[in-house]
């Protein structure tokens, strides 16, 4: 069993990093890779892919880190042919997962890890779960809760505030020594 977890990665933070660890925990995985997403279909990023490569290199210095160029998920599931893959997402992007290309098609190439968190409501996760033709390939699993966010992250060095605590201290180290997110950077 392969696990996936894909992401922007601008910068990654203990969420991300707290989310494999739980998923580790959860699966037998017997692979796992991280996929920086080179241009998401869904947001803008900050840093170029080859900048956010590096920081989550930092960030999952024990995990295969490679650029994923694809801007939709079903179609790096097409071409990666994981073995027994279960891609990683958190709860607010499965209540989004309709509006994905080709959910159903997703689900055909993967299983879903979904990272649930106390108080995140139950109906939303519900709602996708009835309109999915395999609602069987998708396994929630808790993780603690942390209200952190790569866009505030970047807004706190923009600001010139402390990251400390948000961001592994390799990635800080990173971020620091590149000049990144800084409004004068």
């Amino acid at each position: 069993m392969t696990g996936i977890f894909g992401a922007v990665f601008d910068p990654p933070h203990v969420g991300h990093v707290a989310l494999v660890r739980d998923a580790r925990e959860r699966f037998d995985f017997e692979r796992f890779v991280v996929l920086v997403v080179d241009h998401p279909g869904h947001k803008d990023v900050a840093t170029d892919a080859d900048v956010r490569l590096a920081l989550a290199h930092a960030a999952f210095p024990d995990e295969e880190v490679e650029r994923d160029p694809h801007a939709r998920t079903v179609d790096m599931l097409r071409e990666h042919g994981f073995d027994e893959p279960v891609f990683l997402v958190g709860a607010d992007q499965f209540a989004d997962f309709l509006t994905w290309k080709e959910p159903n098609g997703v689900l055909d190439l993967a299983r879903l890890g979904v990272a649930t968190r106390p108080g995140f409501p139950q109906e939303r996760l519900d709602r996708v779960l009835a309109a999915l033709e395999r609602p069987d390939r998708v396994t929630f699993f808790e993780i603690e809760p942390l209200d952190v966010s790569s866009s505030d992250i970047r807004e706190r060095i923009a600001r010139g505030e402390a990251i400390d605590g948000l961001v592994p201290p390799a990635v800080s180290a990173e971020i620091a020594a590149l000049g990144l997110y800084r409004r004068d950077g």
